[in-house]
């Protein structure tokens, strides 16, 4: 799984996490829907969008972008895209962009041409490894950093993180949620281990056998492979959405191995018949 499919995973399941990084209140999350929308003109994607639920509302748009690599276009694209959204839809919201790096080292800002841009209130910049003392206590930052922290200290972190999760949370769907989002940053760092292994780890067998855990963790597999699919089939309907949703959990992993090899939605449409 690439680094920004994780985060995007991240601000999916937890958006409290989000609104924690950029320092506002938590409470925003409820106001948010988190989505991806198409550029119909030149057939592209952005893939991290918070987008008011009330249009009517004077909340910005969060445009948000995860950058784990050095790419000396990414200005270049994310600018020109994100101003052809702007053109094509004319949202009746403000909007501010959100760019996150692990360190500033990352970043390459091709002054020349974006000096003034990336100036602009309207314009953040995270560095993951610059955060300070006031996050610590914060469930989705700890996340975040999980992302990014070293192999060596990783398992003790993750720990740390599902006690405070088993002791803060209180709603038992979000608890299990959450403890699912921290065992797939795991799984995402140590791909030579296998999910037992990881269970085992973190002594999690007989949490997961639990019909609240199931449930809870099956509805976030469905929603991770349906923004997947959207991505890539921008029209999917809601009959194959509503199937999909009823998918069990195993057969949403295999959906989404399965997922790589689409080249139209008539494979989708095969493999749902052959395995739905």
């Amino acid at each position: 799984m690439k680094t920004d499919s994780i985060f995007y995973r991240i601000f999916l399941d937890y958006p409290q996490s989000f609104f924690d990084l950029i320092g506002e209140s938590s409470a925003q999350e409820n106001n948010y829907k988190f989505s991806s929308v198409e550029v119909k003109q030149l057939s592209f994607r952005l893939d991290g969008l918070f987008l008011p639920t009330d249009e009517n509302s004077n909340l910005p748009l969060y445009l948000v972008e995860v950058q784990f690599q050095a790419d000396g276009n990414l200005y270049y694209r994310l600018f020109s895209e994100f101003f052809l959204f702007l053109r094509q839809y004319k949202p009746p919201h403000p909007w501010q962009m959100v760019v996150i790096y692990p360190s500033r080292k990352i970043e390459r800002e091709q002054t020349i041409h974006f000096g003034g841009f990336l100036k602009l209130p309207n314009i953040t910049r995270v560095y993951l490894d610059e955060l300070g003392e006031s996050t610590k206590n914060s469930l989705g930052i700890g996340m975040i950093n999980l992302v990014v922290e070293s192999e060596e200290k990783s398992v003790s972190k993750a720990k740390k993180l599902i006690e405070k999760a088993q002791n803060q949370l209180i709603d038992e769907g979000t608890k299990r949620q959450l403890i699912d989002l921290i065992e797939s940053i795991i799984v995402y760092k140590f791909p030579q281990k296998s999910r037992e292994e990881i269970e085992a780890m973190f002594e999690l067998a007989d949490l997961k056998k639990t019909k609240v855990y199931q449930e809870a963790f099956t509805e976030g597999e469905a929603k991770l492979v349906l923004l997947l699919l959207n991505t890539r089939f921008p029209e999917l309907s809601s009959a194959y959405q509503e199937q999909i949703q009823g998918l069990s959990t195993e057969q949403l992993e295999n959906l989404a191995k399965a997922f790589l090899n689409f080249g139209s939605e008539a494979d989708l449409r095969q493999w749902l018949e052959q395995n739905g």
